[in-house]
């Protein structure tokens, strides 16, 4: 059974605001998935439905026939960058801005 994967890597939004989008479409097919994607109001939204798009056109250089399922969509963390925001009487808080890393695996529908 072929797989199309396409993965997006540190993308800058945290894993946990990406999740949210990734779950709405998680089992869908790749058709259905790029049409919620794009009525969903959330910045995720749209780099997610260029994912999907790659995915579906990874599937067709793959020469995959019918129907395609998301089978996998997972948001892992991703590097996360380390900044520091000056406070008071010279002390430094430490701000994480963190990144996330998707994986769409697509496979045909049986």
């Amino acid at each position: 059974m072929n797989e199309a994967k396409a993965e997006l890597r540190n993308y800058r939004q945290s894993p946990r605001k990406v999740r949210v989008v990734a779950d709405v479409v998680r089992g869908k097919s790749a058709d259905e998935a790029i049409t919620l994607l794009s009525f969903i109001p959330k910045r995720a939204g749209l780099p997610l439905q260029k994912l999907v798009a790659s995915a579906v056109a990874n599937a067709k250089s793959l020469s995959m026939n019918g129907p395609l399922v998301i089978k996998e969509i997972r948001v892992d963390a991703g590097p996360t960058l380390a900044r520091r925001r000056p406070r008071s009487r010279g002390m430094a808080n430490p701000i994480k801005k963190r990144t996330s890393r998707v994986l769409v695996v697509l496979g045909e529908k049986k």
